[in-house]
């Protein structure tokens, strides 16, 4: 028997509850610990096991401890380690600590044994025994780790207060709920206390089975699903056929995932790699989304280049490639110089508009070297479907990628620069208008969410420069031309050219025919005489290839001659070298000649001299206009005619000259189509001027519209015009009064060679153009000039 008030050695254990009866090993490792093991030992053997309330707490003292634990016999004790020992114990009764003795070196308490309480046997109590019976019993279906031996324990236990303590023993529930039953000594609120356990306990594990077995369902699925595609693997190595699209679809879905893109684009993409995964091996639509697949995976979704924003760095890389072209670089050098400021600003779209040869292709790929960015060119020249720049559906067969998205794939990363080369020969057909695709291409405030059709997923163009050329910009329709900043490029000046292809085209087509600049030298008077006989050109392409002609030749004379040292081009080798001059000097140029008149006519490769010849016969009124002119041109030439009809007497004409006599206008090169009232001033003084027999200065051009009343009004492509006049050697110009403001862009050598003369109205180009004015006819209706004795002999009616 065990006394009721002990002193005994107190073991305080963490995680642990001893009940009555159990026997159970546990390790024991705390200094005091195992001090108190030895006390118990040298003694009675009695120990007092009792719970840690904070499972953190090292050195436990009294308040850390439960007041109710269990008075136990050390069986035996196992030498474990240097710094523990294993004891084997069996729990004797409830005991509780009234006070601690001492805290060190060990924990001694004050123990009282607590009374074993009786029960009188009833209906409940057995109703208890059973619902218990019953709780274990699903608590054993839930959780299945219980030993045999402990089910047939429980069946032979009729004890209330034994049953509880045996089955709080040996369910696996937390220790504060095992004291929660251990602190009860009644044996019937025990029971109920166990109950109650025991029915959370089924409910959790209820919880826990359903979600093990759905755990474990997809785990047999995934682990199915994984034996099966090893097997498939092993067949299809079996069988040499390596390729299979279930394992290309695993090996894309990786790429696609380690790409980071947006979440629609990675969601499409896989469920694509979930279409080619089912596909059969050898199917075609494997190879369509296999296809799809890799084009998109190219792209680059977040690969850019750092842009280089230093403004000498540009402006020098521009000059070396480019001579002249300053509004050119100007602009870009002002793009980068917002770009620095403000980094996220989109740019607006730049169309460079001039003739062909004049760099606009070149100085773009000068630009994307000057601010660091990637180059890709696409033509557009003759594009007439709209799915060359949106794409083709993918479930086409042949579809591929727009010419857009192609340059953006070829340059390999989302911001380079892309040259839409030629915009102004787009086509349209019934296939679609390519144009109107190109406007949210074109437009920065759209084109950050571009969908080409065959990709079919936005992508993002809106850090991409945009560089378009065209050689008419009338030609470019009209939403996509305000969607641009148009820049001019004007012709070359006979100075320019001179300095292009002296730092520029020599030295290119040298290193190309692999001649040393010893070898092959050109003066400049022989690059002038080359420019003038040879070309006739805005740009400088004629100009480059008959560089390289000359260049041919002499490599002909490296290669014969062992002993060749150096040759030097000059004047008079071009005619042996190139042959005979292709441009002379117009004979009737040097010479002021009755009825002709140099117009200027402004064309998309240029400016260019339009010679205007009237001839005066005998008739019945008849007009002739020959030429290929359109019909603006021909109005233009009628209102002329008309014009100088109001006029007769003032220049001297019968006011029935009409009548008597035909007259012939006509537009040299016929076989080239004219059209424009831009000739309104030149066929009108070409007419005066074969009318009155007076000549017209041979160095004096002229373009302007013509109205019935004699006033001139305003024509465009002044700039072009001028130029073509300075390389035909005028050195005057007549220009309508309202375009003297477009005379800042011509070019300074222009201006400084030519002499401007704006009019208002017919008489004073009439007054500049012609060698002298005609004389008035007089009141007996007679001419007072002796001059026109010519034209009185070959038309004398019209001086009646």
């Amino acid at each position: 028997m065990i006394e009721t008030n002990l002193v005994l050695p107190v073991l305080a254990v963490r995680g642990l509850v001893f009940f009555p009866g159990m026997m159970l090993q546990f390790d024991v490792g705390r200094k005091k610990s195992i001090l108190a093991v030895s006390e118990s030992i040298g003694k009675d053997r009695l120990i007092f096991l009792v719970s840690q309330v904070d499972l953190s707490e090292n050195e436990p003292t009294g308040e850390d401890l439960y007041k109710i634990g269990v008075i136990a016999r050390i069986k035996q004790v196992i030498q474990h380690s240097d710094d523990g020992v294993k004891l084997h114990v069996e729990g004797i009764c409830r005991g509780e600590i009234s006070s601690l003795a001492q805290e060190d070196p060990f924990l001694l308490g004050n123990i009282v044994k607590c009374p074993v309480l009786t029960y009188k046997k009833s209906y409940r109590s057995e109703a208890l025994v059973r619902i218990v019976h019953e709780k274990f019993d699903e608590y054993l279906r839930l959780f299945k780790h219980v030993p045999p031996d402990i089910l047939l324990g429980v069946l032979q236990e009729k004890d209330c207060g034994r049953l509880a303590d045996y089955i709080a023993s040996n369910i696996s529930i937390d220790f504060e709920r095992k004291q929660y039953i251990l602190d009860e000594l009644r044996p019937l609120k025990r029971m109920q206390k166990l109950i109650d356990v025991l029915t959370e306990e089924i409910q959790i594990l209820a919880v826990e089975n359903e979600i093990n077995q759905k755990a474990q369902a997809q785990i047999d699925e995934n682990q199915r699903e994984y034996f099966l595609k090893e097997q498939l693997r092993a067949i299809t190595s079996e069988l040499g056929e390596e390729d299979n699209p279930q394992q290309e679809a695993d090996e894309l879905r990786q790429k696609i995932t380690a790409l980071g893109l947006p979440k629609l684009c990675e969601e499409k993409l896989l469920k694509e790699c979930d279409k080619l995964y089912r596909m059969p091996y050898g199917s075609h639509e494997a190879s369509v989304i296999r296809l799809y697949i890799d084009i998109c995976l190219e792209l680059p979704w977040n690969k850019m280049t750092k842009e280089k924003l230093d403004l000498s760095r540009a402006q020098r890389v521009l000059d070396r490639d480019h001579y002249g072209l300053e509004k050119v670089k100007e602009r870009f050098v002002e793009i980068l110089a917002v770009k620095s400021l403000a980094p996220k600003q989109t740019g607006q779209i730049i169309c460079l508009v001039g003739p062909p040869g004049v760099g606009k292709t070149s100085i773009a790929r000068s630009i994307a070297e000057a601010t660091g960015r990637k180059y890709a060119r696409v033509s557009l020249g003759g594009v007439s479907d709209e799915a060359e720049i949106m794409g083709h559906r993918k479930t086409y067969v042949g579809s591929m990628p727009g010419r857009i998205i192609s340059a953006v794939k070829q340059a390999g990363v989302k911001n380079p620069l892309i040259l839409l080369d030629e915009i102004d020969k787009l086509g349209q057909n019934f296939k679609g208008d390519p144009a109107s695709a190109l406007l949210e291409v074109l437009d920065p405030e759209q084109n950050s969410e571009f969908s080409d059709h065959y990709i079919d997923m936005p992508f993002d163009l809106s850090h991409v420069l945009f560089i378009t050329t065209a050689n008419d910009a009338s030609r470019i329709p009209g939403p996509l031309y305000d969607r641009m900043d148009i820049l001019e490029l004007g012709s070359y000046t006979l100075e320019e050219k001179l300095n292009i292809a002296t730092k520029h085209l020599v030295k290119k087509q040298l290193q190309k025919h692999g001649i040393k600049a010893s070898q092959l030298k050109f003066t400049k008077s022989s690059l002038q005489a080359l420019i003038e006989g040879y070309t006739r050109e805005a740009g400088v392409r004629t100009l480059e290839r008959n560089i390289a002609a000359i260049c041919r030749k002499a490599a002909k004379m490296i290669v014969s001659d062992p002993e060749f040292k150096s040759f030097t081009v000059k004047p008079e080798n071009l005619d042996e070298l190139l042959g005979p001059r292709k441009f002379l000097h117009d004979e009737l140029s040097i010479e002021d000649t009755i009825g002709l008149v140099n117009g200027l006519a402004w064309t998309s490769v240029g400016g260019e001299l339009l010679p205007i010849e009237v001839a005066v016969m005998e008739g019945n009124g008849k007009i002739q206009l020959t030429g290929s002119l359109g019909d603006v041109m021909k109005e233009s030439a009628n209102a002329a005619i008309t014009c100088i009809r109001t006029r007769a007497g003032a220049l001297g004409l019968s006011p029935k000259f009409y009548e008597k006599c035909d007259i012939h206008i006509h537009a040299p090169e016929g076989a080239v189509p004219k059209d424009g009232p831009s000739a309104g001033t030149a066929m009108a003084t070409a007419i005066t001027s074969a009318l009155c027999g007076i000549p017209v200065r041979h160095d004096v051009a002229m373009t302007g519209e013509i109205t019935l009343q004699g006033r001139v009004l305003p024509i465009g492509g002044l700039k072009e015009k001028a130029m073509a006049a300075y390389k035909n050697g005028m050195k005057t110009v007549i220009i309508p009064a309202d375009n003297v403001p477009d005379l800042s862009e011509v070019d300074e050598v222009v201006k400084n060679k030519i002499r401007f003369v704006p009019v208002k109205r017919i008489d004073t180009v009439l007054e500049t153009a012609l060698n002298y004015m005609p004389r008035p006819t007089g009141k007996d209706g007679v001419v007072h000039s002796a001059d026109n004795a010519v034209q009185h002999a070959k038309a004398p009616e019209l001086y009646q």
